[in-house]
């Protein structure tokens, strides 16, 4: 077993369908017998049975109790406030890894590496997959490839964040003030002072449900006024990241 601890960090709200899928991988015997690693679950205010579900799997579970709402930027920074590792793991809980042992083999190179951070190739679930979906994140990944490769500007989806626990500290982890485009500002502050590793070979899905509700002409928009808002440029915020379930 590899003596340095990795730290994965899950912000949940309601995710009771998605989220068993997740932690199953994670909790594979083989898996953590191989592998030194802690599963951290913080709750942004779950009322379905996200906790009850996560009691089964997490090694430490932190609550956010009444109002005001918690912000997912909250929930991350409180879970990496409790965390051990020197490497920092953020998992949506809608989120599936193709290949959990190749994942966390990658993660153990990188502790070495000369990288800061890392991102990945992201896509739908396979078995939801549609032609619009297969167009789309070919498109976006690829503009996050050009984004961190050739003109050095942080960005990494929030699906799934790699990051050295010194660099996130250093960089004094998420802004809170920001309600959605967390995960794009930290990287773009990230790039700032170390360099992020662009890797397909590792493949993380994700649930489509708000490509399905919004669709993409909406949902570029969407993340288009998020990173106007992270580069300053707007100043109004939503209230809220919907939830969608």
């Amino acid at each position: 077993m590899h003596t340095k601890l990795i730290s994965i960090i899950i912000p949940t709200l309601n995710e009771e369908k998605l989220l068993p899928s997740l932690l199953k991988q994670l909790t594979d015997k083989s898996l953590r017998e191989k592998l030194n690693y802690e599963i951290i679950i913080s709750d942004g205010g779950s009322s379905d049975r996200t906790l009850s579900i996560a009691k089964k799997f997490a090694d430490k579970i932190i609550e956010h109790k009444g109002n005001p709402k918690q912000k997912i930027s909250e929930g991350k920074n409180l879970g990496a406030k409790v965390s051990s590792g020197d490497i920092l793991v953020f998992l949506c809980a809608d989120c599936r890894l193709q290949n959990p042992e190749r994942f966390f083999e990658y993660v153990e190179k990188f502790r070495k590496s000369k990288y800061s951070a890392a991102t990945f190739w992201f896509d739908v679930f396979p078995e939801e997959k549609k032609i619009s979906d297969i167009l789309f994140h070919t498109f976006f990944n690829y503009f996050i490839w050009f984004l961190n490769k050739i003109i050095h500007d942080g960005m990494g989806r929030g699906e799934c964040q790699v990051i050295k626990r010194e660099i996130f500290e250093k960089v004094k982890g998420f802004d809170e003030t920001l309600v959605a485009g967390e995960d794009y500002d930290l990287y773009e502050r990230i790039s700032e002072i170390g360099k992020i590793d662009v890797n397909f070979n590792i493949k993380v899905f994700e649930s489509p449900r708000r490509y399905r509700r919004y669709g993409y002409i909406k949902i570029l928009w969407m993340w288009f006024k998020n990173s106007l808002r992270v580069y300053k440029i707007l100043k109004t915020q939503v209230e809220e990241w919907q939830e969608i379930r």
